[in-house]
């Protein structure tokens, strides 16, 4: 590759990413305008994260005038859930916490059978979204995640019991945005459904964001999996047959811990992680979350009830 050629791409990706930028910003604009309480899922995941900075951008130099809301399974990393704190304490905003843990205990969720519990969170999260008055929820979630996520809109209506109709979305023409609702009914926003995995780490890198260190290459106890690398935890059960190694690995996600594994690498910067994201043929949820292997349509069926 020539000089000339090496700039003209790294050109095209400062516009793609100044382009995708200006797009969420403009999309976390429109909506919070038209909303009467917004809430931010705020996880401590790098989606996540990255949002909040560019909400961070978008209101600058006021704070962020938006809630943050974490449907906590209780089987998190501690890594992520003290990132989580130590952001929400440097920005100065207000972090509602829905326990799953709390419903299993008073009888209004039961465990699966196969311990995972990101299927548990849709009860929760509908429960807090109807509990607090949000009426505009703004995620992560990006369209090269999942088939099912690649379905839904910018702005996706839910209905009086947080449910999604893929039938049945509205037209989203020339950056316009409807985020009109009856009472009752609700709109989820997800300002970065145009962003891809990699686009999302060079923003990151661009823009310096910290991420929790899961992220990055470390040496870690694991054992193998249904063809992932698990870490051994309270939520993980080991059985004897598994063979518990210690490797280098990161994640690409960082989910439940009964559910998502890790990637072998040696990643410890972000440049090393971009290099590795973008060398890769298989998306972060199809590489090591299991909940999504419960069935071809599993995540569609858990968004049409109300999941993220």
């Amino acid at each position: 590759m020539t000089t000339d050629t090496a700039h003209a791409v790294t050109c095209a990706h400062v516009d793609t990413l100044a382009a995708l930028e200006a797009e969420a910003i403009h999309i976390l604009r429109e909506a919070v305008a038209t909303a009467r309480k917004p809430v931010i899922l705020f996880s401590g995941g790098k989606d996540s994260v990255v949002v909040l900075h560019l909400a961070t951008k978008a209101f600058w130099p006021a704070r962020v005038p938006v809630e943050l809301l974490h449907v906590d399974t209780g089987h998190n990393f501690d890594e992520v859930l003290a990132f989580r704190d130590a952001t929400v304490a440097r920005l100065g905003l207000r972090l509602q916490v829905a326990s799953v843990q709390s419903y299993i205990d008073d009888g209004h969720l039961r465990e699966r059978p196969d311990g995972t519990r990101n299927p548990l969170q849709t009860v929760p999260l509908l429960d807090a979204i109807a509990g607090h008055g949000y009426d505009v929820v703004f995620g992560g979630a990006r369209r090269d995640e999942e088939k099912a996520r690649a379905k839904e809109r910018v702005v996706s209506l839910r209905d009086e019991f947080g449910q999604w109709d893929p039938r049945n979305q509205r037209p989203e023409l020339w950056n316009l945005y409807n985020t009109r609702h009856l009472p009752g009914q609700h709109v989820r926003v997800f300002p970065l459904s145009n962003w891809t995995e990699l686009d999302v780490w060079r923003y990151i890198e661009r823009e310096d964001i910290e991420l929790p260190s899961l992220y990055f290459a470390h040496s870690r106890p694991v054992f193998e999996c249904d063809g992932m690398w698990l870490t051994p935890h309270p939520a993980v059960p080991v059985k004897e047959s598994d063979a518990v190694v210690t490797k280098s690995v990161r994640y690409r996600t960082v989910g439940d811990a009964s559910c998502t594994g890790a990637v072998e690498s040696d990643a410890t910067t972000v440049a090393e992680v971009i290099a590795e994201v973008a060398a890769t043929r298989i998306t972060e949820r199809g590489a090591t979350r299991a909940d999504d292997r419960l069935s071809e349509a599993a995540m569609e069926d858990r968004k049409k009830e109300g999941y993220f």
